[in-house]
């Protein structure tokens, strides 16, 4: 299977959403000096006033904001953003609150005050994952653009191919010959950059590729 390219490695950012000043100059320096490119907001809606970033990055999240709370910008962007993972942070913090964080995704959930090690940590893992999930997002676009390029009949002899049918069965199935099948199926493998039949299946899976019912 050919792979899409892995996203551009610039240095990541971490964004930062703080409604205290001190506490967003004090991460913006920490975040510096981990080596990643720093980004602040006082508020939620100020960050969420920024375009979306498709290079490495996280997001360093205060709970108690004065316009929407941390949770609740979690659940906003959790849709359109699953590559930026979310590490909060809060000067108080309970059970139940902590278990939604982490169960929305939220990779860490400190309480203030913590420890550099503590955040610097939560914030090289965050960026890792958020690594992985743009090279994912990517290959998916790059198999999205081949599946593009297949006529609606090779399409159709896909589908039918990775649900297991043989290429008798396929040529019955759509009224066509045996070896005109042959040549859509030989087409496919080749546009779709796939290297063997579970390749295809593979391929198929991830883009939701089903025979008709």
């Amino acid at each position: 299977m050919t792979r899409a390219p892995r996203p551009t490695d610039d240095v990541p950012t971490v964004f930062v959403v703080d409604d205290d000043d001190e506490v967003r100059e004090s991460l913006e320096a920490l975040i510096r000096l981990g080596g990643w490119r720093p980004e602040t907001f006082a508020s939620a809606r100020e960050f969420l006033s920024r375009p979306r970033t498709f290079a490495p990055s996280c997001l360093v999240l205060d709970v108690s904001l004065p316009d929407l709370n941390g949770l609740e910008l979690q659940e906003r962007i959790a849709g359109d953003r699953t590559d930026m993972p979310i590490i909060f942070i809060t000067g108080y913090g309970d059970v139940p609150m902590t278990v939604r964080a982490m169960k929305a995704g939220a990779v860490e959930f400190l309480t203030k005050p913590f420890g550099h090690e503590a955040l610097l940590g939560a914030i090289a893992q965050a960026i890792e994952r958020s690594r992985a999930a743009l090279a994912r997002e990517a290959e998916l676009r790059s198999l999205s653009d081949d599946y593009a390029t297949l006529s609606p009949r090779e399409k159709e002899v896909m589908a039918l191919v990775v649900a297991g049918l043989l290429n008798k069965q396929v040529a019955a199935e759509l009224g066509i010959s045996e070896t005109t099948v042959k040549g859509h199926r030989g087409m496919v493998m080749r546009k779709m950059h796939a290297e063997s039949l579970a390749d295809l299946v593979t391929m198929a899976a991830r883009l939701g590729v089903a025979r008709a019912p």
